[in-house]
């Protein structure tokens, strides 16, 4: 196989089609996608009822990237593989295919791919069943370029997993495990809030020269609809955004949760009279202190929230290096509210997850401090 050809590593239950978003893709559970249209947007009610816990809310139509099109996450996600394969002339049906179901040999395989020169994009079928593969990742993808000198690297690989709670996933199909990826040196971590955002990151760890995960919001696939742009466009990476500026109080989230936030946001304004400035921190790894602390040094209290469990869960990392850099403009002691730290239960799943009610108190505790 020529260095230069793209591959798609995926699963072997996994399907894809890439001949046109218009016509509706193939998913990991082996279902077939809604088509884009009006009725993209309407959910079931089981859907309905799964989402409860959060208020998806659509970003301003990017105008800037040429014409858009209404898709959910998953459809823009297909976009961009879509983008990715037809910039390539090499590219084609072909260089779409199964694996067996091995975790540890489809990251291998993607290694080796990427080693060779070409585009490897693997998938795990669910980020809860990424752990087979973590040592290629952190012992073989993580460090191929540092224990070659910078001969050799990895870094045309990106692996996606679908990530997060989906409202009835139980303990093995709603885990988050950004955290455990956070402390290996030479891998980026991404995980997208909506479909805009999603295809432009994804396309940016594609191009991205280092070995990159890509976390995917799986209650956000058909839960979050957008106007996307149809052709290929960037996110910058290690870059957080600030969706809305305040002056009280920070709030930092990433994924999911980050409509959470929002929803925290006005109800704090409203019921406190609190302006809430609040930052999606989009990368994990290697993420943006600058902005973080910028906005705790204005704002002097800071709120972390995530779905992953308390103790060393990524919020932790994010508080202590607030602490470190920001202590003398601190009005009240940073707030971390984030999943208990006991497997993802199945019916208790609504009091398991960090809702609005619980960061708002969190909210009114750093106020009242």
């Amino acid at each position: 196989m020529a260095a230069a050809a793209r591959f798609f590593t995926r699963g072997a239950n996994s399907k894809l089609s890439l001949s046109g978003i218009g016509t509706g893709a193939q998913s990991s559970f082996g279902v077939t996608l809604l088509k884009l249209s009006p009725s993209c947007n309407s959910r079931t009610k089981t859907q309905r009822r799964h989402a409860a816990h959060f208020t998806f809310q659509p970003d301003p139509v990017p105008t800037q990237y040429g014409p858009t099109q209404k898709m959910n996450l998953f459809q823009s996600v297909t976009s961009a593989l879509d983008n990715t394969l037809a910039s390539d002339p090499t590219a084609g049906k072909d260089r779409v295919f199964n694996t067996p179901l091995c975790e540890q040999g489809i990251v291998g395989f993607g290694i080796g791919v990427a080693v060779a020169g070409a585009t490897a994009i693997a998938e795990i079928q669910f980020a809860d069943y990424i752990y087979p593969a973590f040592d290629q990742i952190v012992n073989e993808a993580a460090k191929y370029r540092y224990r070659s000198g910078n001969l050799f690297d990895c870094g045309n690989l990106t692996i996606r997993a679908p990530w997060g709670c989906v409202g009835h996933g139980s303990l093995y199909h709603s885990q988050s495990p950004e955290a455990f990826f956070a402390h290996c040196p030479g891998i980026k971590v991404v995980i997208p809030r909506s479909p805009v955002q999603a295809k432009g990151l994804l396309l940016s760890c594609i191009a991205d020269k280092n070995p990159c995960i890509f976390f995917e919001p799986k209650i956000l696939y058909r839960a979050a609809v957008e106007q996307v742009p149809v052709e290929a466009y960037t996110v910058p990476l290690s870059q957080a955004e600030i969706l809305q500026e305040g002056s009280d109080v920070t709030l930092v989230a990433w994924g999911t949760q980050v409509h959470v936030m929002r929803e925290v946001a006005d109800m704090a304004q409203e019921k406190l009279g609190v302006s809430c400035e609040l930052i999606d921190l989009q990368t994990i790894l290697p993420w943006d202190v600058e902005t973080v602390c910028k906005s705790v040094v204005k704002t002097g209290r800071l709120l972390i929230s995530h779905e992953a469990p308390v103790t060393g869960g990524f919020a932790s990392e994010i508080s202590s290096t607030v602490q470190e850099g920001c202590f003398l403009n601190l009005e009240a002691p940073i707030s971390r509210v984030c999943g208990y730290d006991t497997p993802f239960p199945h019916i208790f799943e609504p009091f398991y997850i960090p809702d609005k009610w619980k960061c708002f108190e969190a909210i009114r505790r750093m106020i009242n401090y």
